[in-house]
């Protein structure tokens, strides 16, 4: 990472991103945080609703002020059928970098109750970082005690914040 400006004006941005998928019913290959989840229930989304790799696509758009994840992949958009959220992240990072940002950090928290991913964390925060050129990301989980909908395993979010700077 480059270092910050020496004048004293420093250029950042945050953003924050929300992605929410309900699960499908139907069992298989899980894609979550740029992982793929064997046996799992599948989430129901038009590309492969990796609410991971969505919310942190939404909080590098918004952080960058070009759109957010459903006015740039937008679901009528057959490019982004099916598509991996890995594509999703590079095709992200190119607009924060041509809009003259870089990626600082991306903090990003799955919310619900399975697939478990404390004993993946370091994986899936490297499979992400690997979508964005090597960026800073740090990947947490939590449970809603099982309250709401979340909490009775219908489905899984994700909160993410990034941070950028002026390249």
């Amino acid at each position: 990472m480059p270092p910050m400006e020496s004048s004293g004006n420093i250029d950042l941005r945050i953003g924050q991103g929300v992605d929410v998928h309900a699960f499908s019913g139907a069992r298989g290959t899980l894609h979550l945080a740029c992982l793929e989840w064997p046996d799992e229930e599948l989430l129901e989304g038009h590309s492969d609703a990796d609410v991971v790799a969505h919310a942190v696509c939404d909080s590098l758009l918004m952080a960058a002020g070009v759109g957010d994840l459903g006015s740039v992949f937008g679901v009528d958009d057959p490019r982004y059928r099916n598509a991996a959220g890995s594509t999703l992240l590079e095709d992200t990072l190119d607009l924060v970098n041509q809009g003259g940002w870089q990626i600082r950090n991306v903090s990003v928290q799955l919310v619900g109750n399975r697939p478990r991913i404390g004993a993946r964390r370091a994986e899936a925060e490297a499979a992400i970082s690997r979508a964005l050129a090597g960026a800073s990301i740090s990947v947490g989980a939590t449970t809603t005690d099982h309250l709401g909908f979340l909490g009775r395993g219908e489905g899984l979010a994700a909160l993410a914040t990034a941070l950028l700077g002026r390249l």
